[in-house]
């Protein structure tokens, strides 16, 4: 059977998206449940200006529980924190026109295949395409200050025209979407009102694997809900969202928990309920939460300035491999291997050089290009830092100054080889202006175009894949494809070669053997 990873999106239906994730073919879908009376799909919402952060400070109607209730099992904590979890409804009106019409089954034409496919709990109508359509959704929210800032999923906001929140104590509120960040799949609401409770963030940092959690949420619309379980894994990445550090759980999560709350057992947030790994679009044990500290850091800078303000050092990365580990002399497989550094950028100023590995980053260790990634985004603006690098054997110490992160450039395209790689029956042609552009491949970039890999060959094996464009043979520049030819027939036999190649525009080491 399948297994798939749920998630919710703007429609009136829950939806799920079919994407890979090693060599599961995965659907994603959130879990934000839907009332039909017409799907939306538009863009996110936008982000009027707004005041200051807020600084939450002890009151009454915080949510905390004492000292003394510690030890009496998990209904203290719900009694604090369940009264601060929302209920969001979110509707939108669509205009008339074929390009305003949802996707849905049965239309060949609206619906998307490949890693976008769309599958749907449900038959739908198909709306008449020339007529005003509503869609209306439900999703979860945490208000995490007593000015009434509602933190939830960017997915649940999505396109939104309204939005109502409703609280525990059945009061509702009309929310204004303060600002929505489809990079992380969050978003931040305003509700006004008095007497508001609210949950404090916590330090999703300390959680270890095996700490108790409680998930709360509007499962299926089943307002207030309360699931318990575990912290089952830390720093997941599953391929929904560009930026990510999931905290698994084995809490029941469904579809309608989306923005919900996961709480750690001091009654703190310690993560926004997101997703979930599934066969059948209804919880198995595997939910995942985007953890608090990504969650405080995008809430601080859509309420401060409108906008989420990441940090930016310009470099591609991809991760160590053990056969990577040995061409570049490091101990151990791990860091992040250097792929690429953007002119004029941090990484350019600070001397950083393609194949460095950076392993440490602020004196913190460096595990993979995810750990460096969520640091340097999340590095103020205007911070002087140090990056430790292992540089031909030997470790360096390279200093430079983060700046703000361009809007829709990424600090890093990771992508992980093939740790099976041999080089063998290749057919490679020499890179020209027209290849190059319909590879998406820079038009100064010299090399040959891997056009033909013979089925069964151990180039097949290897990973190498039509279209790659090879630039490097063991840091040899690789400008013809005579020149391929006379550098891999001088090498000995059996000897591992580092590759160094451009796939789709992205740069990538690959470590082979003749």
């Amino acid at each position: 059977m399948k297994q798939s990873l749920y998630r919710s999106s703007s429609t009136s239906l829950t939806e799920t998206q079919g994407r890979k994730n090693f060599l599961i073919a995965l659907t994603v879908s959130l879990l934000f449940t839907g009332m039909l009376v017409a799907a939306f799909s538009t863009g996110a919402v936008g982000s009027p200006a707004q005041p200051a952060v807020p600084t939450p400070a002890p009151s009454m109607t915080q949510t905390s529980p004492s000292d003394t209730d510690v030890g009496r099992g998990f209904a203290h904590i719900v009694k604090a924190v369940r009264p601060a979890v929302v209920n969001i409804t979110a509707s939108k009106v669509m205009g008339a026109g074929l390009s305003d019409v949802p996707d849905l089954p049965g239309r060949p034409d609206w619906f998307k295949h490949g890693p976008q496919e769309k599958h749907y709990f449900g038959m739908p109508p198909v709306p008449n395409p020339w007529q005003e359509h509503r869609g209306t959704g439900i999703g979860s929210g945490v208000i995490v200050s007593p000015e009434g800032y509602v933190v939830t999923n960017h997915h649940v906001v999505e396109g939104a025209q309204s939005v109502t929140v409703a609280l525990f104590d059945k009061r509702e509120f009309a929310g204004s979407i303060v600002g929505s960040d489809p990079q992380t799949d969050l978003a931040v609401i305003k509700i006004q009102g008095d007497n508001l409770p609210f949950i404090a963030w916590g330090n999703s940092s300390k959680l270890e694997v095996g700490d108790y959690v409680l998930a709360i949420g509007s499962p299926f619309g089943l307002h207030s809900t309360v699931t318990q379980g575990i912290v089952s894994a830390k720093g997941r990445g599953v391929g929904i969202t560009q930026y990510e550090d999931f905290i698994q759980t084995d809490a029941a999560i469904n579809p309608g928990n989306s923005g919900g709350a996961l709480v750690s057992m001091r009654g703190e947030l310690v993560g926004i309920n997101t997703a979930i790994l599934s066969r059948t679009g209804g919880y198995q044990g595997v939910g995942l939460a985007i953890p608090a500290g990504i969650g405080q850091h995008v809430y601080t800078s859509l309420v401060t300035t409108g906008k989420v303000t990441r940090g930016f050092l310009g470099v591609g990365i991809q991760a160590v491999t053990p056969e990577l580990a040995k061409s570049f002399h490091l101990d151990h497989p791990d860091g992040a291997i250097v792929t690429d550094v953007r002119d004029a950028s941090p990484a350019d100023q600070a001397g950083l050089r393609r194949g460095d590995t950076i392993i440490r980053y602020q004196e913190q260790p460096i595990a993979g290009p995810r750990e460096l990634q969520r640091a340097v985004t999340m590095t103020p603006v205007g911070t002087e830092v140090a990056i430790t690098v292992m540089r031909d054997g030997a470790e360096q110490t390279l200093r430079t100054t983060i700046v703000e992160h361009p809007m829709g450039q990424r600090i890093a395209a990771s992508q992980q080889p093939d740790a099976e790689s041999r080089l063998a029956g290749l057919t490679v042609e020499d890179l020209t202006p027209r290849t190059a552009k319909q590879l998406g491949v820079d038009g100064h970039v010299a090399g040959v175009v891997v056009t033909d890999i013979r089925a069964g060959s151990q180039a097949e094996k290897a990973g190498l894949v039509q279209g790659d464009v090879i630039r490097e043979i063991n840091h040899t520049p690789v400008e013809s494809s005579q020149d391929f030819r006379q550098t891999v027939n001088a090498l000995p036999k059996e000897q591992t070669i580092l590759l160094f190649i451009n796939r789709q525009g992205t740069s990538l080491f690959l470590t082979v053997k003749v």
